[in-house]
């Protein structure tokens, strides 16, 4: 079989690329389709995943939109010459390369969708996979797997921490260190949507660095005063840190519920939490007690020094992600499942759905 994978932002890299690995360990002919975007082509150099460049992402948002039409002429120019018989995306770009081309496409999202994307969306995939906290019912194309998207690379089945993360950090062993991650805020979905301000980010550090080191990993530059805390490590070793983190505070959505899955106290702000925030979030924050979430910048620095305040901080997370871990299922070994069983994994019933969410697979594997 021949599948193409569209990668859009260095998050799609991570969950893709074990399901890659295994379908061309299988004999499958897989194509990468990138989007230039933030670190997206460096981490594919890194973890050396060959790749086809569809897109040159403007650095607007109104030009990404404008520039949409054009990525996918150029998705549907490359992939009409190389056939595939299935193309695997996460959003709006391999959804309407497939129309073009008159092929299969499904997709994966743990974001709650805007009626605007979900209504582009619906006539075209075949299948819309999400975790089984989704909130949302999309219909008959839907199918619900008891995971997050981050069990498809941060399940101990692929994940082992490395310990060799102190030596890139220039710390000693053991020592403690928080991470703080700053998004930029430019993509199409995140209009409207406000994380961290710069005297926010400033506050934050201060109140925690009596109590820690701190690193900063941002998508935005930094200023002069908090460059000395940017995070130097190559970009593929952000797991590690994470994993040996005695905290993580973030304005993004990813690195949240990476640091939960890897037992790692994780504090969320921006303005996606409230009342409809995404059905992952409130699982693991409710159900795991794993994250805390915040609209409100002040609570949510506060929360962070209360927690560095607390004795036994990384034994009482271990506990609870271990619990998380006994719950969920290998999202990778699902979706290798997915492809290979295609296209009876289409043709699933309410009955196979409710399997699906159980295990994970969703016919038997040949």
């Amino acid at each position: 079989m021949k599948i193409a994978f569209f990668i859009n932002t260095p998050a799609h890299v991570h969950f893709h690329r074990y399901t890659i690995r295994e379908l061309e360990k299988r004999g499958h002919t897989v194509l990468v389709l990138a989007r230039n975007y933030g670190d997206t082509l460096k981490l594919l150099e890194e973890i050396g995943l060959n790749y086809f460049m569809y897109s040159d992402v403007p650095d607007s948002k109104y030009g990404k939109i404008l520039n949409f039409p054009f990525s996918v002429l150029s998705a549907w120019n490359y992939l009409r010459k190389e056939n595939p018989d299935l193309l695997i995306g996460i959003g709006l770009y391999s959804a309407y390369t497939s129309l073009l081309l008159r092929k299969t496409c499904a997709i994966f999202t743990d974001s709650e969708p805007t009626n605007v994307q979900f209504m582009m969306l619906k006539p075209i995939v075949r299948a819309i996979i999400t975790p089984s906290a989704f909130n949302a019912n999309l219909g008959p194309k839907h199918i619900k797997i008891n995971a997050y998207k981050e069990f498809a690379y941060l399940h101990s089945n692929y994940f082992k921490p490395d310990p060799s993360i102190y030596e890139l950090l220039e710390i000693s062993p053991g020592s403690d260190f928080v991470l703080l991650r700053f998004n930029a805020f430019d993509a199409v979905h995140d209009v409207g949507v406000r994380g961290f301000t710069l005297e926010e980010k400033r506050k934050l550090v201060r109140d925690i660095e009596p109590y820690s080191k701190v690193y900063i990993s941002s998508e935005l530059d930094l200023p002069d005063d908090l460059q000395k805390y940017a995070i130097k490590i190559p970009k593929h070793r952000i797991h590690d840190a994470l994993y040996y983190a005695k905290m993580v505070v973030a304005d993004t959505q990813t690195i949240v519920t990476e640091a939960a899955v890897l037992g790692t106290p994780a504090i969320r702000y921006n303005s996606f939490a409230g009342e409809n925030d995404m059905g992952n979030f409130v699982e693991l924050e409710q159900k795991y007690h794993l994250i805390f979430s915040f609209n409100d910048s002040k609570k949510a620095i506060n929360k962070a020094t209360e927690l560095l305040r607390t004795p036994g901080l990384k034994s009482e997370w271990k506990q609870k992600k271990d619990r998380l871990l006994a719950d969920k299922i290998d999202a990778t070994q699902f979706m290798v499942s997915f492809i290979e069983n295609y296209p009876e994994s289409l043709n699933k019933t309410s009955d196979n759905q409710k399997d699906v969410i159980k295990t994970g697979i969703s016919v038997p594997s040949k």
